[in-house]
């Protein structure tokens, strides 16, 4: 129960990482805000918090509404006094393709979903966050931040270089505060994203590699599991984690420094 009488702001919480990590936070003792734009998705990942005896509230919004977020945020902080911990996870693979068929509608989308995204969850929650501290994860990738060469993906791997760069600038900006600010970068993990992943002649520009044993070592080919992202955020989120700030964590069992 460590994290006993906070309260958290979960992003996408309605399936994978998100889900994940709204479940692990709401068992360290959390009451946690689930955010995202599919009901019946939210619906069920609380009636999970609730019949483990924990609390949750469902925040219907669209990360890239500015309206929608500070509604969602204002209305999380007014029922419970404080916002302690935001894990600003919400995100999209987007459209993968070469940089000639990548159209601007494609490369806006990513955009505003992953950079504009989590700066409006960042920028709503934190006038919440001031008065007590806490801390805030961000979600963004093993590509963009240490893996370059998956074909296609320049505008996701710019996003995720981007959310870098943010939790860097505003772990000194909000460090005043008391307000940590930390980065998972995931590797493949077992999640829907690539549902929603569109991608068009990316073999015209991916990059030959053959790896016999898999291209995660730790695991031989397996990929990781939502909750192994989960526990990662409960730890961020902690005090275990008290003078950790700034900081990029790899969760990829290795893969990254393969590819």
């Amino acid at each position: 129960m460590e994290l006993q009488g906070k309260v958290a702001l979960v992003t996408g919480a309605g399936s994978g990482i998100g889900r994940a990590a709204a479940l692990r936070l709401a068992q360290a003792g959390a009451h946690v805000g689930l955010l995202g734009h599919t009901g019946n998705e939210l619906e069920s990942v609380a009636e999970e918090i609730r019949l483990s005896g924990r609390k949750a509230d469902i925040l219907l919004a669209d990360v890239v509404n500015e309206a929608d977020m500070r509604q969602a945020t204002d209305r999380l902080a007014a029922m419970h006094g404080r916002i302690d911990v935001v894990f600003a996870n919400a995100g999209i693979n987007g459209t993968w393709a070469p940089i000639e068929e990548l159209s601007p509608d494609d490369w806006d989308r990513t955009m505003a979903v992953n950079l504009r995204g989590t700066y409006l969850t960042i920028h709503c929650a934190v006038p919440h966050m001031k008065a007590t501290g806490g801390s805030i994860v961000i979600t963004s990738s093993i590509n963009g931040t240490r893996t370059f060469s998956n074909p296609g993906t320049v505008a996701y791997a710019t996003t995720k270089a981007g959310q870098l760069a943010m939790a860097q600038v505003l772990a000194l900006e909000l460090a005043q505060y008391r307000i940590r600010v930390n980065v998972v970068c995931p590797g493949a993990i077992e999640t829907s994203i690539d549902d929603n992943t569109s991608k068009r002649n990316v073999e015209q520009v991916a990059i030959p590699r053959e790896f016999p044993e898999g291209q995660i070592p730790l695991t031989r080919g397996v990929p990781g599991a939502a909750e192994d992202v989960g526990n990662l955020v409960l730890f961020l989120a902690s005090d275990r984690a008290r003078h950790i700030t700034g900081t990029p964590v790899w969760i990829d069992g290795g893969q990254s420094l393969l590819i």
